[in-house]
């Protein structure tokens, strides 16, 4: 019985060319250890440096952005430095290309917020994210934003292809929604 349980997973995993997964709370050290597995995981996938330097940049962002705004915490907000929040991460491959997709509890009440920043990525040119981005670092942080309001953009300039989103509400969770966000590299 456990071992078949443990088989759909795994089976699940390999037909989606799954690399590494994590779901739970997501901490500093967290990603810290994690981020040495997504080295090594990519070497022996056999990912060339400037593929993997953007899977580590998008990484860091989407879990910058589970730590900063998953709903659900193992600590208080004014721990700024030392977030423990709920979030999974995954990296597969789909061809030649790697995709990053991960996913989070958010605060209902925030859906458009999030939507507005992530509505424009969609239809910008690379040069014009690039150029967002620049503009991005010389404007004040955003009142909304816990880091410096470069996550989206960073994910956005690192992929190849537009960025993907979803967001689905949590069941039995009225004011709570899964943020899911997808970076194709």
């Amino acid at each position: 019985m456990l071992y078949e349980e443990f088989e759909d997973f795994w089976l699940l995993a390999q037909k989606r060319n799954v690399i590494f997964f994590y779901a739970g709370y997501i901490s500093q050290h967290v990603v810290a250890a994690i981020s040495e597995t997504i080295r090594a995981r990519l070497d022996t996938a056999g990912a060339a440096g400037p593929t993997r330097r953007r899977i580590f940049s998008a990484f860091v962002e989407m879990s910058q952005n589970i730590m900063h705004y998953s709903s659900e915490t193992l600590t208080p907000d004014a721990q700024r430095d030392q977030q423990i929040r709920r979030g999974s991460f995954c990296i597969g491959t789909r061809g030649e290309s790697f995709y990053l997709l991960s996913a989070n509890p958010v605060d209902s009440a925030k859906v458009d917020a999030i939507k507005a920043r992530l509505d424009p990525l969609r239809s910008m040119t690379v040069d014009e994210i690039k150029s967002a981005y620049k503009k991005a670092l010389r404007e004040a942080v955003p009142e909304d934003s816990k880091g410096a309001g470069l996550g989206f953009l960073t994910m956005a300039r690192e992929a190849s292809e537009p960025l993907e989103f979803e967001f689905v509400a949590a069941p039995n969770k009225p004011d709570t929604t899964i943020f899911c966000i997808k970076a194709i590299i």
